[in-house]
């Protein structure tokens, strides 16, 4: 398998460094805890909002650190929850007066490294309290977790907190806030290909190509099942049904539509894929307010895609549509 690579063991510092240096005026980059923050954080004024999991998931979430988003990220290597000391000293580095909120996937990895990264900075005084992630109807447990995995929906958990945050928002509101969020959120993907991590240099699984694997987690974990390679409307009608019959979605609901893809498929695909999901909704009678079609959290080169529900009202709306600046430009 071809990449851009050097030495393997130092991909994740050379992409960091990559982005900070693409960023000067925004970013500071903390190489000893693969820490990517605001230029201008902590601010006295506003919670830090910060996010760490693994790598390989970019743009997030190193890539959307800044104004109405993140404050910071601390991510570990490809697939790999952050060492606790990343969490204590960027939890300490990004200490407000008004207190640091932290958004974890639930992964059981990253769910350690952040209750220990707590709890070792409320000792020193820093105020901390945190928001779940879990968005993902695929499989009640996985291999890195005990619940519901935290996946694609996890970005407008971070939009609407970011957002609530840069407005003054007290922390006790965000959390309130990102659980709100989160419990109306809801997230199923598939994968046509396995992914490739730098370190490994092969793909993570075997996959046929004549096969698909529905469910499929973002660091290659076992979905539902796996099964022949199925045409894009009976793969989409299948997410469709898995996540609007979980929270139920019901007639008459507004909701925020994503298609994300997970790092190696083609946006043309992406938005073929969303006409159809749209075009089912609205025959259910739900209503597509919003949409968000492009990779917002990817599994490195993978060829596959995950459909996200947000079902909404003005308060989540509202967070949605506030102006945010990251370190993605698209001109």
């Amino acid at each position: 398998m071809k990449k851009f690579v050097n030495d393997p063991r130092q991909f994740v510092a050379e992409m960091l460094k990559g982005v900070a240096l693409a960023n000067p005026d925004t970013l500071r980059y903390v190489p000893e805890y693969n820490l990517i923050m605001r230029a201008d954080a902590p601010r006295a004024d506003k919670v830090s909002v910060i996010q760490g999991s693994g790598s390989g998931h970019e743009p997030a979430h190193v890539m959307i650190v800044g104004k109405g988003m993140l404050d910071a990220a601390c991510p570990g290597d490809v697939f790999a929850a952050p060492p606790m000391d990343y969490v204590l000293e960027t939890s300490k580095l990004l200490a407000s007066p008004k207190g640091v909120l932290h958004l974890i996937n639930n992964y059981t990895g990253d769910r350690m490294a952040f209750d220990m990264g707590k709890e070792m900075a409320e000792a020193e005084g820093v105020q901390i309290k945190t928001v779940l992630v879990d968005d993902d109807v695929a499989v009640a447990d996985s291999t890195f977790t005990i619940g519901r995995r935290g996946v694609a929906g996890n970005f407008f958990v971070i939009k609407v907190v970011g957002a609530a945050a840069e407005a003054g928002a007290d922390i006790d509101e965000l959390v309130r806030l990102g659980d709100k969020v989160n419990s109306v959120t809801r997230t199923m993907g598939m994968a046509l290909t396995s992914c490739t991590p730098p370190a490994k240099g092969s793909p993570l699984f075997e996959l046929g190509d004549d096969e698909m694997e529905i469910g499929v987690g973002i660091h290659g974990e076992p979905g539902r099942r796996r099964e022949k390679l199925a045409n894009a409307d009976t793969i989409i009608d299948e997410l469709l049904e898995a996540v609007v019959t979980d929270l139920p979605y019901e007639r008459g609901d507004d909701v925020a539509l994503m298609i994300n893809g997970l790092g190696g498929t083609p946006i043309g695909e992406l938005y073929l894929l969303y006409g159809r999901a749209h075009e089912q909704l609205e025959a259910r009678g739900i209503h597509v307010r919003r949409n968000y079609v492009g990779e917002y959290c990817t599994s490195l080169d993978m060829a596959g895609a995950s459909l996200t529900l947000v079902k909404l009202d003005d308060e989540i709306v509202k967070g949605l549509a506030a102006p945010a600046e990251i370190a993605i430009r698209t001109f």
